[in-house]
């Protein structure tokens, strides 16, 4: 699954860096990339709707099921760093668990099955000057509801992403 995972998401930047200018300058309006995390990988989707506030859809795959989040980001400058800012913001996500996702092992029995959720995330944002590339690191907290739910402190990752204008 993760080969076929990988080998979409080529086909899909390919596709797009025919049609697309490169972004050059150390600012983007939207990124499409892979968000990478302990367990698993995901496709991260992030655009801005002006120039500090964008919005993040990341669809998460990995061995115990997949999650599909969403995200408001509002975005700040840090002072002599161009390119790089911080972000926080609220989000929400449903997630479709299997039965590894049950294991003793990890997350104290939660049972397989669907669940929604609310997230938050604080992270840094960095876009490289000069290429169409932009790098992301986040934590993203979350309270999932249902039975046997409840605070989730281990989502967020390392984002890269091909940038347009």
């Amino acid at each position: 699954m993760k080969n076929l995972f990988l080998s979409c998401l080529f086909l899909i930047l390919a596709g797009t860096l025919s049609i697309q200018a490169q972004n050059m300058s150390s600012s983007y309006t939207t990124g499409l990339g892979i968000k990478m995390w302990g367990d698993g990988a995901g496709i991260s989707l992030k655009h801005f709707v002006s120039p500090n506030h964008a919005l993040e859809g990341i669809g998460y795959f990995w061995r115990g099921g997949t999650r599909i989040t969403g995200l408001y980001e509002i975005h700040f400058d840090i002072a002599n760093a161009e390119g790089l800012k911080w972000y926080i913001g609220p989000g929400a996500h449903v997630g479709f668990y299997n039965n590894r996702f049950n294991d003793k092992q990890y997350y104290n029995n939660w049972s397989s099955g669907s669940y929604v959720g609310l997230d938050g995330v604080l992270g840094l944002d960095y876009k490289f000057n000069g290429a169409p590339i932009n790098l992301s690191i986040d934590w993203q907290p979350s309270f999932e509801f249902g039975d046997n739910r409840g605070f989730i402190g281990i989502w967020g990752g390392l984002g890269v992403r091909y940038t347009f204008n």
